[in-house]
């Protein structure tokens, strides 16, 4: 298939098709770029192949800057203002002995062999310089219909890479697209494939698919996909929640809140797992209503356990495990308690647990939460305003210090530190205002040990 297209290409990619085409090449924009230039989305990567070895590449690019680590798979990376161009020799592959790269690749002449190679059709469109379109698998249409399919036959595949089954359930849940009926069967068939995945590639392609539009779709239609990778969440799946609270089992709860979390890593990550442990900690009452006491603490320590699993970052796994344990902490629209809680977790966290919270609530009976909502909102406006009014919340806060302390009497060791603590807890309680005499007043009255 042919297709004219007016679009505007970057300079660089305008320069190395030209000058493969003036030395006699053929070369084509290529992949991802050529799906999100029909999909009217700018794309982040540049992608080529062309009829040239990679050393007739290189001649073709003498004295430019070239980065030659892919040369083995015929790769060149040409930069062109800092801007980096991976182009490909066309070329076929053999064998996936080890599920992830080619055991050998072979150099073709035909763009269509090397099209054929790839994962799904929208990736498998190849566009020249003046915007015709070489698609000799439908992916143009399979882009306009929504559709994700696998090019040839979607179990092999999925057999050469199994991260492939995460790229579909990315581009689905990025794009919106539905999964093609024969592509969707050879996932599931397939799932055993991510066994033999990397966790840091399922780590990469699982942060893109949370914090799609569409994530919770994906969710629903694929919990099998997930459990292969954390089998933790089977258990969650199969919950049943018989509460005032809760009209929906384990795993429908877990999905819109989700969905109702904004489209943050850590946030998408904390929804997912924050009931993660209600299964070992579910009991029922002689009314038949189910409780799940402790479930945060349980929660959190798998959510730490199998975030580490997948290899994510310490700041994203300690901060998911955190919001999840904390999921339940108590914090009622009072300016003390608030006050408090922005001292223990800092503004960052605090806010982000106000999300976890409006998230976990909009994923329950909606009769239930109304007045926790409006409540929620109320919170984050007092929180708000004691940042901005810049009150006391740290010991690093206070209008005196331990040396001001020792000066008022008290003598130095663990007593310094008991009575700066002391002395905060008064302000956070509203006791005594954070002001250096009201403070030093306060050491002066205390009677006793500190």
């Amino acid at each position: 298939m042919e297709e004219s297209r007016k679009m505007e290409l970057p300079a660089g990619a305008r320069h190395i098709l030209q000058t493969l085409n003036g030395a006699g090449y053929e070369a084509y924009l290529v992949g991802g770029c050529v799906r999100d230039l029909l999909r009217g989305i700018p794309p982040h990567d540049w992608d080529l192949c062309t009829s040239a070895r990679p050393e007739e590449t290189e001649g073709c690019f003498a004295g430019q800057r070239i980065i030659e680590t892919g040369l083995r798979h015929g790769t060149v990376t040409v930069l062109v203002d800092g801007d980096p161009y991976e182009i490909t020799t066309y070329r076929t592959e053999g064998p996936y002995s080890d599920s992830r790269r080619p055991d050998f690749v072979r150099f073709v002449t035909g763009l269509e062999e090397d099209l054929a190679r790839r994962d799904f059709t929208m990736n498998a469109i190849a566009m020249d310089l003046g915007g015709h379109l070489r698609d000799p698998f439908g992916g143009a249409d399979d882009i306009k219909a929504g559709l994700i399919r696998c090019v040839g036959r979607p179990g092999r595949r999925f057999q050469e890479d199994g991260l492939r089954i995460m790229r579909a359930l990315r581009f689905a849940a990025a794009f919106g697209c539905e999964i093609e009926e024969r592509t969707a069967q050879a996932i599931h068939e397939n799932r055993a494939m991510l066994d033999r995945v990397a966790a840091e590639r399922i780590n990469a392609e699982l942060r893109k698919l949370l914090v799609g539009q569409h994530a919770g779709a994906i969710l629903r239609q694929y919990p099998d996909i997930f459990c292969q990778f954390w089998p933790q969440l089977g258990p969650l799946v199969m919950l049943e929640q018989h509460s005032p609270w809760h009209c929906w089992g384990g795993w429908e709860h877990t999905i819109r809140t989700v969905e109702a979390a904004p489209a943050h890593v850590t946030l998408r990550l904390a929804m997912l797992l924050h009931d993660i442990g209600k299964p070992s900690c579910k009991s029922t009452d002689e009314q038949g209503i189910d409780h799940f006491y402790g479930h945060p603490a349980v929660s959190a320590r798998l959510a730490n356990e199998m975030l580490q699993a997948l290899r994510f970052d310490n700041h994203t796994r300690e901060r998911a495990a955190l919001l999840v344990g904390r999921h339940d902490m108590p914090v009622p629209p009072d300016a003390r308690v608030i006050r408090r809680r922005l001292g223990q977790l800092g503004p960052e966290a605090f806010f982000q647990l106000l999300e976890v919270k409006r998230a976990d609530s909009m994923g329950q009976a909606l009769e239930q939460v109304r007045d926790r909502l409006a409540e929620i909102d109320e919170i984050k406006m007092m929180a708000e305003q004691i940042l901005a009014e810049g009150q006391c919340l740290t010991l690093k806060d206070l209008a005196v210090n331990g040396r001001d302390v020792i000066a008022a009497g008290v003598a130095p060791g663990p007593q310094v530190g008991r009575m700066l603590n002391a002395l905060l807890d008064q302000v956070l309680s509203g006791q005594i205002p954070n002001e250096r005499e009201a403070l030093l007043k306060f050491i002066a009255g205390r009677q006793g040990p500190v």
